[in-house]
């Protein structure tokens, strides 16, 4: 497994932005596929974006494309998330998952992943 450690999280202003952070450690990434899950009380955990370690193919939920843009930086071992364009209905805890070889049917989907942070708060005010 992947140990996963995300960072960045906060408060901010309807139209603003935040780049979130998720650090991680513990195995080859090759293979590797890394996601970003949110997920809002009272909600169920809803994919946001994901990026293939390898080639760096981006998949992005329909609600976020052009806002958001998840990136990976090989040397730092780390996957950012830069959020633009901020709305109110933005507002979840976001997780950091990884998976290796996770097929195009499910890299949408938690089940894809078997590795987990522990998740950032991102609160955006009207």
């Amino acid at each position: 497994q992947v140990q996963l450690v995300e960072s960045g999280g906060g408060l901010v202003q309807a139209g603003g932005s935040l780049r979130i952070s998720c650090a991680a450690s513990g195995r080859t990434f090759t293979g590797l596929a890394m996601g970003w899950f949110r997920q809002a009380p009272g909600k169920e955990r809803e994919f946001v974006a994901a990026i293939r370690w390898s080639g760096g193919s981006t998949f992005y939920a329909d609600s976020v494309k052009g806002r958001f843009t998840i990136s990976r930086d090989n040397a730092k071992n780390a996957v950012y998330l830069q959020m633009h364009s901020l709305k109110p209905e933005d507002t979840a805890v976001y997780y950091c998952a990884a998976g290796a070889q996770i097929n195009v049917l499910l890299i949408r989907t938690t089940r894809g992943y078997d590795s987990w942070g522990q998740g950032t708060q991102v609160t955006v005010s009207s």
